[in-house]
């Protein structure tokens, strides 16, 4: 792994551990076993690292987006999975994503705005898109977008992939409540196939 990513890993696993604030560039220095000079070698501030930590988390879950292919229903169980296989896989940096960007200062905290306003839009398009169609019966499309986000997003709080569910079945079991919130039945789910 080269340094600078182990930089990146390190400091994702503190502040989703500790938080930013409570994180010292003395403490990543010395999981890095790097003297707390010596870190400035490779990075220019503790901020900087937060961000791209951000960033890190964005691409994967935009990603997830690009992937999306099929009807809406296919979509919309195509971005339950995709976006929690990020968190089980990026935990930390999910974490960062989801709760520690709000400490960055501008215009650093604009780009992370930015990034989490085209991930929201993403899914707002695939929601949009199940309405267009018929598929969902949604009357607050906003309304339907935050509800989606906020149910997947706070399972970084509690799933683990070592837990009594496998991330194949939460993943189904999220997408059938989802889908059902968005108005789709049962028999209409099964239409859903990727494509």
């Amino acid at each position: 792994m080269e340094r600078r990513e182990q930089i990146l890993t390190i400091a994702g696993h503190l502040f989703s551990q500790r938080g930013y604030h409570a994180t010292s560039m003395r403490e990543l220095a010395k999981h890095l076993n790097l003297q707390g000079g010596s870190l400035y070698a490779h990075i220019t501030s503790k901020e900087e690292l937060l961000l791209e930590v951000v960033r890190q988390a964005a691409e994967r879950f935009l990603k997830v987006l690009e992937g999306l292919k099929g009807d809406p229903v296919a979509k919309l169980k195509g971005l339950v999975r995709g976006h929690l296989e990020v968190i089980a896989q990026e935990l930390p940096r999910a974490t960062v994503f989801f709760h520690e960007w709000k400490h960055l200062s501008p215009p650093l905290l604009e780009e992370a705005k930015a990034l989490r306003r085209r991930y929201e839009e993403g899914v707002q398009a695939v929601i949009q898109e199940g309405m267009e169609q018929g598929v969902f019966q949604v009357e607050n499309l906003r309304l339907a977008t935050l509800f989606v986000l906020s149910a997947l997003n706070w399972t970084y709080q509690w799933y683990r992939p070592e837990g009594p569910l496998s991330l194949e079945e939460l993943s189904e079991a999220y997408a059938t409540l989802i889908l059902r919130a968005l108005g789709v039945e049962a028999n209409e789910e099964k239409g859903g196939e990727d494509g």
